[in-house]
């Protein structure tokens, strides 16, 4: 928990100090948003590919998702343990045209490519993501995905997603700490968490 701290205070102080620069030499909003994604990077990766299986990579998401969690961590509607210490905290500091921004540049970079995973999970993930499990009301991930996890609009890209991440996130969002996620509430209530981890194993082999 510690080192935890300790890595959200330099976060911050870095944040901090971009923007005690800002206010001394008002740069263009392109520098701003620089100074930001390099802040991200310090756990999103370089050019948002994340190296860390419990953080999500931003690169090739779709632009209108990452807006809109952006604005969900700084209203502090969006509250799942474990990212709010980081994610309150940054986009705190982040105003409309930097969160644009940020959205634009990482909708723009190349996903990360995806990796093997345990072929009896992928195969089972690959059915829920087609075909749903129709008897139980769990539709097919792929409806609003997409067909190769490749989002649209406001939903977001799957493909090439750390498998924890995915999975930590179908289980938050069976609570409140993500409110804003109404359709995905209804569809993990009928999902077991095997099931869970068969489909965030498919989804990072895409």
């Amino acid at each position: 928990m510690r080192s935890m701290q300790g890595k959200f205070a330099l976060l911050v102080g870095a944040v901090v100090t971009a923007s005690a620069a800002l206010a001394q030499d008002v740069p263009t909003e392109q520098e701003a948003v620089r100074r930001a994604i390099h802040v991200c990077a310090a756990c999103h990766g370089d050019g948002g590919r994340s190296q860390t299986a419990s953080v999500p990579s931003l690169a090739g998401q779709m632009r209108q998702y990452t807006i809109a969690q952006l604005k969900d961590f700084r209203s502090q509607t969006r509250a799942e343990t474990g990212t709010r210490a980081y994610m309150w905290g940054v986009s705190a500091l982040l105003d409309d045209a930097m969160i644009v921004g940020l959205a634009d540049y990482y909708a723009a970079q190349a996903p990360a490519g995806g990796k093997p995973g345990k072929p009896a999970l992928v195969q089972t993930g690959r059915r829920i993501f087609v075909e749903g499990a129709p008897a139980r009301g769990v539709r097919a991930c792929a409806s609003c995905h997409g067909s190769g996890g490749e989002g649209a609009a406001g939903f977001p890209r799957l493909a090439g997603q750390r498998a924890d991440y995915v999975y930590g996130q179908l289980k938050v969002f069976g609570t409140q700490l993500r409110s804003h996620g109404v359709v995905m509430q209804g569809e993990v209530k009928a999902m077991t968490p095997a099931e869970m981890r068969a489909v965030a194993e498919y989804v990072q082999s895409l």
